[in-house]
């Protein structure tokens, strides 16, 4: 008996840490796609008039979509009890508005027996089911309570010459009911992101906060609305209006293009509108060529601020906050006119008199705020790495998310410092064996100081060799930023055993407005130029990457460079182009906006410029005979139904390499448009991705 009391003391003492050792850590492992995929996603807080408590959206995501959830939940900014979620429907829930008092939320649904979606009504002080209070034809959208809590404003649709519920009901039914199947046009674009457009727009309605009561469209009837070039921004569900109350409740700001007709040749504008509650036609208050946007009044009722983006003879300018002396309607004060960056979302904090903002900076995005009356910028604290997103505020509370790229977006508060208000996905980070990203800069040969993230692979060794990934971002107006992504998950596509190197090309935001602009009549070559000296810079700095085995990939416009390095070097063993052009001719006869890119690439494409031509990949196809380019063997996926960079350009490219007796692979998704969103299409795209790579780094 001693001699087992004796074992089992010893056992038991092996299992022990030592003595001012700390206990070993579980073993991590290599990031999967289900880690990706199933991180659970918080969505933007929306905090109570009161500064009392948050409202946010989580997903929870599943790969077979009818097991995929979204529901709201509530946090309490006063003190730590944990979120709790207040719906459990299997629809789910967005734009969620609170009414004045801090006892109401209003949201969009749709739910059993509704065509469309509509807005609900939730009492969180009653608590019981949330009630619908809209029952239009074609839905209800971005709702907002009146400043006395009586009234809801909201978006819906009309079709032309039926702006009134019955009207619009009889035409929905009776295009319903047609025998044939066919679209016509007459105006720019008919179709946009990756559906064909119809004849309905967007309009303002109101009516009072309760179920049954009747919705009246505020701009039916006005000249406003008959005009060819009406329209609001095109989102998911329908043009957007975006509009405020006006302080005294008896009338609405909102934002309204009238040249939507002209996008075919003239850059858009929205400008600055007021209607009053008792009808009557719209006053326009603005004049500005280029576009507003993110209304807001101070609590004062004296200011009212926006974000505007100028229209000229430019690729990119910066977007400014702005205010307007109010009930005034003038003033007009560009606030950080001396920062040479773009405000991303703004928040106005209870009796601070600043306004806080984020905006992009070499990878990050973090918090500052400036003086009501302008003036200098301040830091505020931020994380030291991330970005901040969904930035709001409610009463003397400022909240939004903030993620990284080891770090899936969760719901922070601000003011007073960072601090975590949910914790929905550390169990599952904790477990991942991945690294921060690792920031560099190098001066490229043009003498422009370009920023890097480089992102290690699990079990990452610095005495061993690694193959060298560069992917390239889309949209050049866009950035890198230190944040966790799904569509292109860094970690995700170094898990083989890769340096991934993300590089802010001449053309990225976060580098101030002249850097963004540079990419003017220069789309392809200079930024392609500084990602190969990205990888030179990689290769040599750091010991352990391998020169020898390069990659190179990206979507969008991030798959246009692809395609461009695949059509001029032959330093690349594998190239992926997700989406990417080929020609930039004929994408610009085939997709949903053009006018941008006569700007970009110096006139119509039969006026002389010659950017058309020199810088497309398709016609740099000598480079296969001369050994100087369309070597590498290329991967080329694209989604059936995008619209943006549309089918065609996969299709010529593919030609092109076949008919070259280039190594390829052409991989379509029917379901997808310019991104590929289900989980098991993603599943199989990162496969295929991985399976290219490998066969071609070894």
């Amino acid at each position: 008996m001693k001699t087992l009391r004796l074992f089992v003391l010893l056992l038991a003492a092996a299992c022990l840490p030592a003595a001012g050792l700390p206990a070993q850590e579980t073993a991590k492992r290599a990031i999967t796609h289900e880690d990706v995929w199933l991180m659970k996603r918080v969505g933007a807080p929306s905090p109570s008039p009161d500064g009392k408590w948050a409202v946010f959206a989580v997903s929870e995501p599943a790969y077979d979509p009818k097991e995929a959830t979204s529901d709201l939940w509530l946090k309490s900014l006063t003190d730590d009890t944990p979120a709790r979620r207040i719906t459990f429907t299997k629809a789910g829930e967005g734009a969620v508005a609170w009414s004045p008092d801090s006892t109401t939320i209003a949201f969009v649904t749709r739910r059993e027996g509704d065509e469309a979606g509509q807005v609900y009504l939730l009492n969180l002080a009653q608590g019981g089911e949330a009630q619908r209070v809209t029952n239009l034809t074609l839905g209800a959208r971005a709702p907002k309570f009146s400043p006395d809590g009586r009234q809801l404003l909201f978006v819906s649709d009309f079709y032309p010459g039926a702006q009134d519920q019955e009207a619009i009901k009889k035409t929905a039914k009776e295009r319903k009911d047609r025998k044939y199947n066919a679209r016509a046009y007459e105006s720019f674009p008919p179709r946009f992101w990756d559906r064909w457009l119809d004849d309905k727009r967007g309009t303002l309605w109101v009516q009072e906060a309760k179920a049954d009561s009747q919705p009246r469209n505020l701009l039916a009837g006005t000249k406003l609305v008959e005009l060819p070039g009406y329209g609001g921004g095109q989102g998911d569900d329908g043009q957007s209006i975006e509009a405020e109350w006006t302080p005294d409740g008896a009338g609405v700001v909102f934002i309204a293009s009238t040249n939507r007709h002209e996008a075919a040749h003239a850059d858009v504008s929205t400008h600055l509108f007021e209607v009053s509650l008792a009808g009557g036609e719209p006053k326009q208050l603005t004049q500005d060529d280029g576009s507003y946007g993110q209304l807001e009044f101070t609590a004062d009722g004296r200011t009212l601020l926006a974000i505007f983006n100028p229209n000229n003879d430019e690729v990119y300018n910066n977007s400014r906050l702005v205010s307007f002396d109010w009930p005034a309607r003038g003033g007009r004060k560009v606030l950080t006119a001396g920062l040479d960056r773009s405000v991303s979302r703004y928040a106005l904090v209870a009796g601070s008199g600043r306004v806080h903002f984020t905006y992009e900076h070499a990878g990050l995005e973090k918090l500052y705020s400036i003086d009501l009356a302008g003036g200098e910028v301040r830091e505020e604290a931020s994380p030291a790495t991330g970005c901040i997103g969904a930035l709001a505020a409610g009463g003397t509370a400022l909240v939004g998310t903030w993620d990284s790229v080891v770090n899936p977006a969760e719901v922070y508060r601000f003011d007073g410092g960072p601090k975590a208000l949910t914790s929905f996905n550390t169990a599952r980070v904790a477990a991942i064996d991945w690294a921060p990203a690792e920031h560099f800069w190098f001066k490229s040969s043009r003498g422009r100081d370009i920023h890097n993230l480089l992102i290690k692979p699990p079990g990452f060794d610095p005495t061993k060799k690694y193959p060298v990934f560069t992917v390239i971002h889309g949209g050049f107006a866009s950035m890198w930023r230190d944040t966790f992504v799904l569509r292109w998950n860094y970690h995700l596509l170094a898990r083989p055993g890769y340096l991934v190197v993300l590089t802010n090309y001449t053309g990225s935001t976060g580098f101030g407005e002249e850097f963004s602009r540079r990419i003017k009549h220069d789309p392809l070559k200079t930024p392609c130029d500084e990602v190969n000296e990205a990888v030179d810079e990689v290769v040599q700095r750091f010991p352990f990457a391998d020169g020898s085995r390069l990659a190179a990939g990206g979507a969008s416009y991030g798959g246009h460079m692809a395609n461009w390095l695949q059509a001029t070097t032959t330093r690349y063993k594998a190239i992926v182009s997700h989406a990417g052009l080929m020609d930039l001719a004929s994408q610009w006869s085939t997709s949903d906006t053009i006018f941008g890119r006569e700007t970009q690439n110096g006139g119509l494409p039969w006026a002389g410029s010659k950017v058309w031509v020199e810088q497309s990949p398709f016609y740099q196809g000598g480079n296969h005979a001369a050994g100087t380019g369309f070597q590498s063997p290329i991967l080329i996926t694209v989604g059936e139904n995008d619209f943006r960079v549309p089918l065609n350009q996969a299709l010529q490219n593919y030609a092109v390499q076949q008919r070259l007796q280039v190594p390829s692979r052409l991989v379509v998704f029917p379901d997808e448009n310019h991104w590929v969103l289900k989980g098991e299409n993603s599943r199989y795209f990162y496969g295929e991705v991985h399976a290219w790579l490998a066969k071609y780094l070894k």
